[in-house]
């Protein structure tokens, strides 16, 4: 008998995404598309519609948004929870004006196909993407490269439901960080012998807290700056160079054969990410596009926003009160404009 995994027993946070497994999320997530988009009385009663992504830090931001716009410009903005890709279709369409948070490499494509729609913003986050572990899992099974996620022996202390197979969450399944896990987990080989994990990101942050808890073995999918890096004594795992020659990703939207022609045995590209708006906005709200493009967030307010809400359980929208309110001066700056 299959034997229960602390995976399986991590406590469920809120739901804020799309498509996320289980048939309950499914089913609210459903529900949450139907209500973005027909309610038409809604959309139109906003000033604008920023969208909110399913993680702390672009939940945090989109709320920030609105706060400001509303505090000193009088603007009703509606923060409305959606998956990246149905954003940007939005931004394109004019259903959306403004996306806290996009990540690149990742969302290159989408970057790309929606080019004559969407603008980024010039200032953005500097990030960083790959495999983490933690100090004690170094120190109990050796693991400390991709490589070693290629011998059985070590990965074996990953195993905690008995299947015979180690553990490793990649990410949520709406991510588009997730799809390329997959594609390097193949590229690497480490598919054959780990089953790779996708649920909501508090989920998998739990499964995290649960194993250093425990003093039990973990690898997992990570970013930065994230505060799962201030919560633990985290270990990024080596692996070759980034190599533009050898990164050949072709995601679900484009080919569904995506997998099997996809190739990136090689770390992640320099990450960073930006605010995105849709161009049309720079036309109908000038003073808008001004203050957007004048945000300046660091890497560590990033980390705050995530420690706020996913370990002291603020929601975002009152975290995001609150540091308006807090750094007033620096808001009214955004809302000059850069060139003040």
């Amino acid at each position: 008998m299959k034997q229960r995994s602390f995976w399986d027993s991590c406590p469920q946070g809120a739901e804020h995404g799309f498509a996320r497994p289980g048939g309950r999320f499914r089913l609210a997530a459903a529900a949450l598309f139907v209500a973005s988009f027909s309610s038409s009385a809604t959309a139109l009663a906003a000033d604008l519609v920023v969208a909110m992504p399913n993680w702390p830090s672009g939940q945090v931001t989109a709320n920030i948004i609105k706060t400001a716009l509303k505090k000193d410009m009088s603007l009703d903005v509606e923060v409305r929870e959606m998956g990246t890709m149905t954003a940007f279709a939005g931004l394109a369409s004019g259903e959306v004006d403004v996306h806290p948070e996009v990540w690149l490499p990742n969302l290159d494509s989408l970057v790309t196909k929606y080019a004559d729609k969407v603008q980024l913003a010039d200032i953005g986050v500097s990030a960083w993407q790959g495999i983490c572990t933690t100090k004690q899992t170094v120190d109990k099974t050796g693991i400390h490269s991709i490589k070693d996620l290629l011998d059985k022996k070590k990965t074996a202390a990953l195993d905690t439901d008995g299947d015979g197979k180690g553990e490793m969450w990649i990410g949520a399944e709406t991510w588009s960080s997730t799809v390329i896990e997959q594609i390097r987990a193949k590229s690497y080989g480490y598919d054959k012998d780990l089953q790779l994990l996708q649920m909501p990101e508090d989920m998998g942050m739990a499964s995290v807290d649960a194993a250093e808890a425990a003093d039990k073995p973990v690898v997992f999918a990570c970013y930065s700056p994230h505060v799962v890096f201030k919560l633990h004594d985290i270990v990024k795992l080596d692996e070759p160079a980034y190599d533009a020659a050898k990164w050949h990703v072709v995601l679900p939207a484009d080919d569904p054969d995506w997998l099997a022609k996809s190739s990136a045995p090689v770390a992640w590209d320099k990450a960073h990410f930006h605010i995105a708006y849709a161009k049309s906005l720079a036309t109908r709200k000038p003073e808008v596009t001004k203050f957007l493009e004048s945000i300046d967030f660091t890497p560590e307010e990033i980390t705050d926003m995530s420690y706020a809400v996913e370990v002291d359980r603020i929601s975002p929208a009152d975290y995001a009160e609150a540091w308006v309110d807090k750094n007033g001066d620096r808001v009214e700056k955004w809302l000059k404009g850069r060139e003040q």
